[in-house]
């Protein structure tokens, strides 16, 4: 029997490369993304109804006057009283030049002087203070600076002399009245020269006062808001003694049974409510055109034109609102 040649094995030849390469790793099937979400739809401002647009027009107009009332009574209130001062210093110092300045309740041809006249010049150097006294003591008038109460004499006269000013808004002249000491010096410049006085003390509602002035004898109490500022608890005052010769007293006319009630001590002057009134209507008119044009114009021109139109309103009526609060404030 012949055997069939066995057939040649073939062996296979693995080169070395593939014989020291680590095996690949199996990589790791990516997790599909979710499907991201479609665009959410712009929301569609629905327009309001007319209510709804007054309602909102109030709110707002509420805000900006409540704002300009702050800013009015925080900072714009003592740009006024500088502006108050400049001027008030002008024209005493020109009237003392002229030797025109009062010495009474009238002018040379004994006319009542207005509220707000210059009747005397207020230097205390232990405070800083240097101001132009006014005369009458009306929330208006102190929006100036000191005023004089109407129903006493002029610094320097005989008798005793009542100087008012405000402790926070429009300057605070006053601010810092009851750090007087007893010993402490200052002047009071009127139309019969400079009058030197010495402070007695500082005393509160409840304290006693010091004596009454004897005969022939002059006597200045300067008054403020005491307590917080913007928050008056009651009344600060600081009694002086002139250091001098004594000034004859000019003829007045009004008494303290005749001063008006918004001269007084921490009073409200109602008087010129009516131009409240009036500066009330001036910015609803104005909010009221604002909201025409809005809807005929186009916010962007509305926004030019009557932004400081409403400005412009809302610190009238937060002046003319400042004024109703107390007068030494």
């Amino acid at each position: 029997m012949t055997l069939a040649p066995e057939r040649p094995v073939e062996v296979e030849v693995i080169p070395a490369s593939r014989v020291d390469a680590p095996p690949k790793p199996h990589k790791t099937p990516k997790v599909p993304r979710p499907p991201r979400r479609p665009p959410r739809a712009a929301m569609v401002a629905m327009p309001l109804s007319p209510l709804q647009a007054i309602v909102r027009s109030s709110l707002m107009l509420v805000a900006v006057v409540l704002l300009a009332f702050a800013a009015n009574l925080v900072a714009l209130s003592h740009v006024q009283h500088f502006v108050a001062q400049q001027r008030l210093h002008d024209a005493f110092q020109v009237e003392l030049a002229n030797g025109t300045a009062p010495v009474s309740e009238g002018d040379l041809n004994d006319v009542l002087l207005r509220d707000g006249a210059p009747v005397a010049s207020l230097e205390i150097p232990a405070l800083g203070i240097s101001e132009i006294v006014s005369e009458g003591t009306s929330s208006g008038v102190l929006a100036a600076g000191p005023g004089h109460r109407r129903d006493t004499v002029l610094p320097g006269q005989v008798g005793v002399s009542v100087l008012m000013a405000r402790a926070a808004a429009y300057g605070g002249p006053f601010a810092r009245i009851q750090e007087l000491t007893p010993g402490e010096i200052f002047t009071v410049t009127t139309g019969q020269g400079e009058q030197t006085y010495e402070v007695i003390g500082v005393r509160y509602a409840g304290d006693p006062a010091p004596p009454p002035p004897e005969v022939g004898e002059s006597r200045l109490i300067l008054e403020t808001a005491r307590g917080p500022a913007f928050m008056p608890t009651g009344v600060a005052r600081v009694d002086a003694q002139l250091r001098g010769d004594v000034q004859g007293a000019g003829q007045r006319q009004t008494t303290y049974s005749t001063l008006p009630a918004a001269d007084k001590e921490l009073a409200t002057d109602t008087r010129t409510v009516w131009a409240l009134v009036f500066s009330l209507q001036f910015l609803l008119v104005v909010e009221v055109a604002a909201v025409w044009a809005l809807r005929r114009i186009g916010p962007q021109k509305t926004w030019i034109v009557f932004v400081p139109l409403t400005l412009a309103a809302a610190l009238l009526v937060a002046d003319q609102t400042t004024r109703l609060l107390p007068n030494l404030l």
